[in-house]
């Protein structure tokens, strides 16, 4: 059978890292595994897979409130004017930017993102149609991809998103908001110095900070009060940082990951020396962290990866099976409660009737009595398919129950849910009987024993990462072989 465009693709991601890091490529193949695990659950689409899911470069995302200072930090961080800067919302789109081997800057479609599954928004428009029907189609109007041959970038994406309060109400981009802070490993969340006042944004900072500051992966959030240079001008540069730290300990922020900033080509119109030397020296040590930071990236995005792996194959076993389980236990009871319900009532009405109309001598039926063998043969038969039948429609019914109750739960994620509904349709579907093991259908000690086999695999990425950067006895690999 011929290969899928997802798989073809796949194996060129594969060749790329065998070059790049053969650790991640080898985390492809166990991805795959667990490809083949979900679809034998029906958890996946045949042409879906986990490897898609996840970013297989460092990924650095730019978040923040318009004019904060965004794109004007990201066009001195590549060292050229690549992305347009004001007070406005200049910047509509989602710009994903890496290194480009050309001798100048490019500007691609968003439709190069939602192809390519290197890249974290691979098949992206599926997820905005999802979300907001007829979107999907217009990827081009929310992402766009530029190639800039600057050093800096090399080995690592960066996502600069449009302003925060920029049209954000639409539902699509909230999703790939959400979307880049998830596969991100830094995310770096600016916030104007100067406007608007702190407290008269809590939404938006609810969103940026209320939401992240609990995540298991809160490290990788850095707060930054961008363009101070402009506040120390006008008002006391310590009261406007407080101010801020305030409304973002409301919001659960409250230590550590908040920085202050202003560009290092400006030069701070600060009368008193000593606040002019305080500023420069804290905006300098704050860059220079920031910096560090994006450098430690490449570092981290390996152990993202594996994470996720580890992540993902702990989710099918704990979540999505426990959950498909109980669909399926749900289904079964509702099953046999509504066939028993049904069959009882029939047999009740054909013994009433049997017997009012006489038709019952000892404990024989005398109308089916009479009738030769091969007639009875025949009623039996018959009775036997209406039964069958009449059970499958009643299976069928139980089953659009238990998938109305899978559909309106808002408890798990979108993802998960679509997931499982899924794999219950393919639980109930054909004959595959109600009275069968409250296993859903493709799980077992096989399927079990292969999680298991992917999440070893899974420490032993680890550890060969390890052995890259780290020795705890002194001695370099070469010597302690």
């Amino acid at each position: 059978m011929a290969k899928s465009v997802t798989q073809e693709r796949i194996k060129r991601l594969e060749q790329h890292l065998k070059q790049e890091n053969p650790i991640l490529a080898g985390c492809v193949q166990s991805f795959q595994k667990l490809d083949r695990v979900a679809r034998k659950l029906g958890l996946m689409d045949p042409d879906d897979s986990y490897a898609t899911q996840v970013s297989w470069w460092p990924v650095i995302s730019i978040l923040g409130t318009f004019s904060a200072g965004k794109s004007t930090f990201m066009n001195q961080y590549v060292g050229q004017d690549l992305q347009r800067t004001g007070n406005q919302a200049v910047d509509d789109k989602f710009t994903v930017i890496c290194f480009g081997s050309g001798s100048a800057s490019t500007s691609l479609p968003g439709l190069a993102l939602d192809s390519d599954p290197r890249f974290p928004f691979y098949q992206i428009s599926r997820d905005i149609e999802d979300v907001a029907a007829g979107e999907g189609r217009r990827v081009d109007s929310y992402l766009q991809l530029k190639t800039v041959p600057a050093e800096s970038l090399r080995g690592k994406i960066f996502i600069d998103s449009p302003g925060f309060d920029a049209d954000m109400q639409r539902n699509s981009t909230l999703m790939i908001t959400d979307h880049i802070i998830d596969l991100s490993d830094l995310v770096l969340v600016f916030f104007d110095a100067r406007h608007p006042e702190p407290g008269a944004m809590p939404d938006t900072l609810k969103h940026l900070v209320g939401n992240t500051v609990q995540r298991a992966d809160s490290t990788k959030f850095l707060y930054i009060l961008n363009q101070i240079d402009n506040t120390a001008r006008e008002d006391n540069p310590e009261e406007v940082v407080a101010a801020w730290q305030r409304a973002l300990a409301q919001q659960g922020l409250t230590a550590g990951r908040f920085y202050r900033i202003y560009a290092r080509d400006v030069t701070l119109q600060v009368e008193d020396p000593q606040v002019k030397e305080r500023l420069e020296r804290k905006r300098d040590e704050d860059l220079d962290d920031i910096e560090a930071r994006i450098r430690q990236v490449e570092v981290e995005r390996a152990y993202r990866v594996v994470g996720v792996l580890e992540k993902t194959a702990k989710h099918i076993r704990d979540v999505l099976v426990p959950r498909l389980s109980e669909a399926r236990r749900s289904w079964r009871r509702r099953t046999l409660w509504l066939s028993g319900s049904v069959f009882a009532l029939l047999a009740g009405l054909l013994a009433w009737w049997s017997w009012q109309g006489g038709h019952w001598e000892g404990f024989y039926l005398t109308p089916f009595a009479r009738l030769e063998m091969e007639y009875q043969i025949a009623v039996v038969a018959i009775a036997a398919v209406l039964i069958l039948l009449l059970h499958s429609k009643l299976r069928e019914l139980a089953g659009r129950s238990v998938l109305r109750r899978l559909q309106r739960s808002e408890e798990e994620p979108a993802r998960d849910r679509k997931a499982v509904e899924r794999a219950f349709g393919w639980n109930v579907q054909g004959w595959w009987s109600s009275l069968a093991s409250a296993s859903p259908r493709g799980w077992g000690p096989l399927q079990r024993r292969k999680l298991e086999k992917v999440l070893a695999e899974a420490d032993e990425f680890v550890q060969s990462l390890n052995d890259q950067y780290a020795s705890p006895s002194g001695t370099s690999d070469t010597q302690s072989r």
